[in-house]
């Protein structure tokens, strides 16, 4: 997620609910007693189960462009499928086609998706990959796209063309795409063409103070609903950076990640909302696009390491 790409989101319908000049960005100076029972907490609802990780078995000194092997597809699985029903793979070439297919023998649900961007040849492979996996019986949930519309790389058409082509080959395997909330409102024929809506929230990149991040997800995740049309929702994407730089008042801390994670998974069990929280794991390639707050998202380190628990 670009955080140049996220600023404005919020001005979209209305002003953000909350005042950004009143708010000091500096992290909570946090006694030994309430760490040690946020990471108490944190165990708690990680060994209880979350509803869906997203997933990318980069390693250090990996990244997009490289093949990853299927071993270590099924080290970084192993790890994670102890406290997740669903993950949530990004592409289907380069080594990923193997994540659907070893995630359902690690007993996991699969949400699958296709890399698109401004490569049409790329795109092509990705698709093909795509409705590969899907007929061979290993998505739940395919995901025509990612933030193709936010980063503009394709246009709305040939955004739908792609998802027209994926229906067309995949009959009966339930179709979405995935990108901010508020792009669900602009484009609403996108919206249509979807069985469920896969919404981004992040508070985060739209620099909301963590104290009222919930607040301003749920709202992010009823303006979605609202677009779909009565089309199920899933929140396919939210997390919170525990270092890195300040967005507005939206500032990074192991213990905002934290608060901001333990609240999330509150919120979502208590309205029955399905969410994918990004990400399992650190993915340091991500600083050449985001800053130093790329790289912070997850909840094991680059390394495999569980960062809170």
């Amino acid at each position: 997620m670009s955080r140049d790409l996220r600023r404005g989101a919020a001005g979209s319908e209305s002003a953000p609910p909350w005042s950004p000049a009143s708010v000091t960005a500096t992290p909570d100076a946090v006694a030994a007693a309430e760490l040690d029972a946020l990471r108490q907490r944190m165990r708690e609802t990680i060994v209880h189960g979350l509803h869906g990780l997203c997933f990318s078995p980069y390693a250090p000194g990996q990244a997009p462009g490289m093949q990853v092997p299927e071993q270590a597809i099924a080290q970084r699985l192993r790890l994670i499928a102890p406290y997740t029903r669903w993950v949530r793979s990004f592409a289907c070439t380069e080594g990923h086609d193997a994540t659907p297919r070893l995630a359902r023998q690690a007993g996991l649900k699969t949400l699958v998706g296709a890399w698109l961007g401004t490569d049409r040849d790329a795109n092509r492979r990705e698709l093909d990959a795509l409705i590969a996996v899907g007929r061979a019986g290993l998505a739940d949930i395919v995901a025509v796209g990612n933030e193709v519309l936010l980063r503009g790389d394709l246009t709305e058409d040939e955004l739908l063309a792609c998802i027209a082509e994926v229906r067309h080959a995949l009959p009966g395997v339930t179709l979405g795409y995935v990108d901010a909330y508020y792009l669900f409102e602009q484009h609403p024929r996108v919206a249509r063409a979807c069985d469920v809506v896969l919404a981004n929230c992040y508070p985060f990149w739209e620099g909301c103070p963590r104290a009222q991040a919930v607040d301003y997800m749920r709202d992010m995740y009823r303006r979605a609903c609202v677009a779909a049309e009565g089309r199920p929702v899933v929140i396919a994407e939210t997390g919170w950076p525990d270092r890195g730089a300040a967005v507005g008042a939206a500032v990074p801390s192991a213990c905002d990640a934290m608060r901001y994670f333990l609240d999330a998974q509150a919120w979502a069990r208590s309205d029955g909302v399905a969410m994918f929280h990004f990400a399992a794991f650190d993915e340091a390639w991500k600083i050449d696009a985001e800053g130093d707050v790329g790289g912070c998202w997850g909840l094991w380190d680059e390394n495999g390491n569980a960062k809170y628990v």
